[in-house]
């Protein structure tokens, strides 16, 4: 795979798909080695905030050359974010991270779980994941804005939730996989941390080797200012602590390798 890089792209399309949530599509030479899992940061035009927003990689479009993000108005920077039109030219980072293992899927049943804001990476997982015997997607929404879902139906069947009972099975995603009493060989999850938590206990408790992507503040992205650790349960290589970064040696990780605060 390339290295990271930082480069201008150039915005093709953008529109909100729900209440502050954006879908914008960059040209930009990174689609090419983009992997489910994996995020780019993007710099501000504001010089005032020094750092890039660290956002995932919802899908790509080698072909084109385009690369897709979803994110939600989360504060200054998001909010420049949703006011770019087409041909906004936009610095970005990336690839960064390390991706989902689709391989680990091949010939299983693979449960896809994708909460809120962590549900974009969902559907570039999905994408990659030709060779699972089966894909159960699961996503858990606040409400009945149920974005990208319409568009994951496409690669597996698609179960839903919601916090306030609108749409689909009342409650978390954990309550839709046993409201449909479905079972998998393998997980693949992204989301907040007490989704993530959930999953991993469920995994545990079934021996499901599940393999998680974890949500968290990043200041640089590249792993020199240690602001986005979690705590591992092997001691790492080249610090000797029980730490690993979540923006390079991450964001994702089987579950049984993290501590969940």
């Amino acid at each position: 795979m390339e290295g990271k890089k930082k480069e201008t792209g150039v915005v093709y399309r953008q529109q909100e798909i729900a209440t502050g949530i954006f879908d914008m599509w960059i040209e930009t030479t990174l689609a090419a080695q983009a992997r489910a899992g994996q995020f780019i940061s993007v710099y501000t035009q504001d010089k005032s905030m020094l750092l890039p927003r660290p956002i995932s990689i919802c899908e790509a479009d080698a072909a084109n050359g385009r690369l897709r993000i979803v994110y939600r108005v989360a504060g200054k920077g998001t909010k420049e974010f949703s006011g770019y039109r087409a041909g906004t030219r936009v610095d970005i980072l990336g690839t960064l991270g390390n991706g989902f293992p689709s391989a680990e899927a091949v010939g299983k049943r693979a449960f896809l779980i994708g909460g809120g804001i962590g549900i974009p990476p969902m559907l570039a997982l999905a994408k990659e994941m030709e060779g699972a015997a089966s894909r159960d997607i699961i996503l858990g929404y606040r409400n009945n804005e149920l974005f990208l879902s319409e568009e994951l139906m496409r690669y597996g069947m698609v179960h839903i939730a919601t916090e306030d009972g609108s749409a689909g099975v009342k409650g978390n995603v954990m309550d839709a996989i046993a409201a449909n009493e479905m079972q998998a060989d393998v997980i693949f999850a992204c989301g907040p941390l007490p989704m993530l938590r959930a999953v991993k206990e469920y995994a545990q408790a079934h021996d499901i080797p599940a393999y998680i992507s974890l949500e968290e503040r990043m200041a640089c992205g590249v792993g020199a200012c240690l602001g986005c650790v979690v705590k591992t349960r092997e001691k790492n290589h080249h610090s000797h602590v029980n730490n690993a970064r979540i923006c390079t040696d991450g964001p994702v990780y089987l579950a049984t390798e993290v501590e969940l605060p």
